[in-house]
């Protein structure tokens, strides 16, 4: 147990200081966020103004599908841009190299194309599996999660490829499953330590909050100390969950360059990535 805790932070310390020569990497996922929040309005406040919403609730019909597919799409292409940016942008830096925000943007506008028909690919993927769980129960229900599990690890390297490697979307997906088969493993518990440290970091920062927030409300008799720091709640959770992004891509940058046998610095040591989260 304190081994695997123990390597769960060394893998933060390590990726934390790739981020701490390069501060400017958590742009990409500060974007991104704002990005994603616009289309998401984009799309819900028109169907909530015209009662949409609630319809499409009710009934899964043939436009709700195109619909969401069409959100997909777009959520999925700003979400991989500025992923792909960020993942090329660290490479740079275990490359030896010193990036900069234009570099990141630069990787991802040269791949544009091949991030929007692997944005179609995966939209395609989560219509289809929402749609068959929508009508599944039970069981039916749990093997479909499985299944979108099974996408989701077998897709996990594909932004690095895209960064990196010049090829399409379908030989995009075929390469990070090669790539799986040879890291199986690394970068399923490299993902959990990292959401099992940001998770506790986050829900120790919660439970001191609240806990503020409530003595300050009872000693006070007054609910404005519990909306202040309700916002201030709000804005480090979305911090944490910023560097928590932007230490993600570090560390799929770190194992892409590990399954290719590309790694060119000491910032990740092998033994941190190949046996990271288990005791020996």
């Amino acid at each position: 147990m304190f081994q695997k805790i123990n390597n769960s932070w060394e893998l933060v310390k390590t990726s934390a200081r790739v981020l701490g020569k390069d501060k400017e990497l958590i742009i990409f996922p500060i974007i991104s966020g704002i990005a994603l929040f616009l289309v998401s309005l984009t799309f819900m406040i028109p169907m909530f103004m015209t009662g949409f919403l609630e319809s499409l609730s009710e009934s899964f019909e043939i436009i709700g599908i195109v619909v969401l597919f069409l959100f997909y799409v777009v959520q999925y292409t700003v979400m991989f841009f500025f992923n792909t940016a960020l993942v090329g942008a660290a490479m740079i830096r275990l490359n030896g190299g010193d990036p900069t925000v234009g570099d990141g943007f630069r990787i991802a506008f040269s791949r544009f194309s091949t991030i929007i028909g692997y944005a179609l690919i995966a939209a395609t993927v989560g219509v289809l599996l929402k749609t068959i769980s929508e009508k599944s129960k039970g069981l039916g229900r749990a093997i479909i999660s499985m299944i979108g599990l099974a996408w989701n690890i077998a897709t996990f390297l594909v932004v690095p490829v895209l960064a990196v490697e010049k090829v399409g979307p379908f030989d995009a997906v075929k390469r990070s499953v090669a790539l799986l088969k040879k890291t199986w493993g690394e970068q399923i518990v490299g993902n959990l330590g990292l959401g099992a440290f940001f998770g506790l970091v986050t829900f120790l920062v919660i439970l001191v909050f609240v806990g503020a927030a409530v003595g300050l409300t009872i000693w006070l008799e007054s609910a404005l100390p519990a909306i202040i720091i309700g916002i201030a709640l709000v804005l480090i959770l979305v911090g944490i969950n910023l560097v928590q992004s932007t230490l993600n891509g570090v560390y799929t940058a770190a194992v892409y360059q590990y399954a290719t046998g590309a790694q060119r610095t000491s910032e990740f040591a092998p033994e941190l990535v190949e046996g990271a989260f288990r005791t020996q």
